[in-house]
């Protein structure tokens, strides 16, 4: 294990009716906020109106800023900055899941900026200085709640692309369980399977041995897969939403990469370029990527496959490489049995643009430093999800 710096500065208050607690968190950190969210699911559930009335019993005013798509937007962001400057507000607060609070973080950077907020993205420019952000998280997923991280979609260039820095961490992130029963079969399981590929990217892409940190994350990966069968099973079960809810925040909040060294984001990389050509749902990307690029990548790592199908799925043959691939068919069936897209036809991307979207992959994966993705490594891993 690498030596490693740990400070995750975010503030959680995880359980039913901490949104209460909204207001004077809000008030701690401005008196004027830019209120980033979706569509109009906050506002059909009530949950709209009860924030305005605990900001409004603190103090606190708000400009409304809604809209946020799943993959959310540039023209957006840069929409949300144009508020904020005009507005003076001093405070952004995010209600929603990783779409919203990723908008919401780009928003709290560029409205600091002097130079068009994309420029953060590219990495043509370093992130200086933030308006503070709350969130209200409303699906769990991301894991951008507790987090530096923050994706977003170019909407001319078709670019989804991820940045990060510890500035953009929230001060404060409320987590209520109850806030999530209102989120459908398909949207609950697209949460669960992000997380999956969270955590399987740390897990599989360090070159350090950490046992800590790997029965850590295999921990994580078996609460996953076990609390959203039983979120399935009954989408009003506040436990297993709860539970489901922080293995989420978990994966991503520092914590399971601590130690590893370097790491990288294949499986991510590859999804935002099918997601902003083709709009699908992030977590229904990962959802056929997560097990094409573990299929490329068993012959390669038979060690650590062979470890992850025997830890999460109790597989036991002989063949190193055999039971890898035997780990990789479990998951995928889980994916299925989720009724989730295990295949790019499911997604209705033709084999015929796989040799644009592993050359438009190109871009981000040069910008993560992944420069052993070439575009005929990602054209065969792309093969490997038909």
């Amino acid at each position: 294990m690498q030596n490693f710096v740990l400070h995750n500065q975010t503030k959680i208050l995880f359980g039913k009716g901490m949104v209460e607690q909204l207001g004077t968190e809000c008030r701690l950190h401005g008196q004027k906020a830019l209120l980033v969210y979706g569509r109009e699911s906050i506002k059909k559930t009530g949950l709209y109106d009860k924030i305005s009335t605990l900001l409004s019993d603190q103090g606190v005013s708000f400009i409304d800023h809604g809209g946020v798509v799943s993959n959310p937007l540039l023209s957006h962001v840069r929409e949300g900055i144009k508020k904020a400057k005009e507005e003076k507000v001093d405070l952004i607060l995010a209600v929603g899941g990783g779409s919203v609070i990723d908008s919401a973080k780009a928003i709290s950077c560029g409205a600091l900026a002097q130079h068009d907020v994309w420029k953060f993205f590219t990495g043509k420019k370093s992130i200086k200085a933030t308006l503070p952000l709350v969130c209200v998280l409303t699906l769990a997923a991301a894991g951008s709640e507790m987090n530096g991280g923050m994706v977003v979609t170019h909407d001319e260039k078709r670019h989804k692309f991820g940045t990060g820095n510890n500035l953009l961490n929230p001060k404060t992130s409320i987590l209520d369980p109850s806030l999530t029963i209102t989120v459908p079969h398909d949207y609950t399981v697209y949460g669960a399977i992000d997380a999956i590929a969270h955590i399987a990217e740390f897990y599989f892409t360090t070159k350090e041995v950490a046992p800590v940190q790997e029965r850590f994350m295999e921990g994580l990966i078996i609460n996953i897969i076990d609390s959203c069968n039983r979120v399935l099973q009954d989408l009003s079960d506040y436990d297993a939403r709860a539970d489901l809810m922080w293995c989420a925040t978990l994966a991503l909040n520092g914590w399971t990469a601590a130690g590893l060294g370097l790491v990288g984001f294949p499986m991510h990389m590859i999804e935002h370029t099918l997601s902003a050509h083709y709009n699908v749902p992030h977590g229904a990307g990962l959802s056929v990527v997560m097990p094409g690029w573990m299929n490329y990548m068993v012959a390669k790592n038979p060690h650590k496959f062979n470890q992850f199908s025997q830890r999460i799925f109790s597989h036991a043959k002989p063949d190193l490489v055999e039971n890898g691939y035997t780990g990789v068919q479990s998951l995928k069936e889980i994916f299925r049995k989720w009724q989730a897209p295990i295949s790019l036809e499911e997604l209705s991307i033709p084999e015929s643009d796989l040799p644009r979207l592993a050359r438009e992959s190109l871009p981000l994966a040069r910008n993560w430093r992944m420069n052993d993705y070439s575009e005929e490594i990602i054209h065969e891993i792309l093969r490997g999800c038909l």
